[in-house]
């Protein structure tokens, strides 16, 4: 029954290296894919506060109307309304936004 007593011999000796370099190589893999993910969405966390997030501080209301057109989220003709607005000093009609 114990044919090789306590010992692995070759095919287990083989089983047993090559499981433990997978493990080490999945766990190595896991650490750097953990990592690439935390400092990706710190990333974007920086981003966000200077292209699409809240406003930036410093910048005038002009600037922030003028950087939302040129990114496209608004159009010409809604961005000529809203400066118009901004330098009137009033609020825009209600209906409108």
């Amino acid at each position: 029954m114990l044919r090789y007593g306590h010992d692995l011999g070759g095919w287990g000796w083989f089983v047993m290296s090559a499981g433990t370099i997978l493990f080490w190589a999945a766990l190595i893999a896991l650490g750097v894919l953990l990592f690439r993910s935390l400092s990706a969405s710190a990333g974007a966390d920086r981003e966000a506060g200077t292209s699409t997030g809240g406003p930036r501080p410093g910048l005038s209301p002009e600037q922030l109307l003028a950087e939302r057109f040129a990114r496209g989220d608004i159009d010409e003709d809604e961005y000529r309304r809203r400066l118009t607005v901004l330098r009137s000093g009033t609020t825009a009609p209600s209906g409108k936004t």
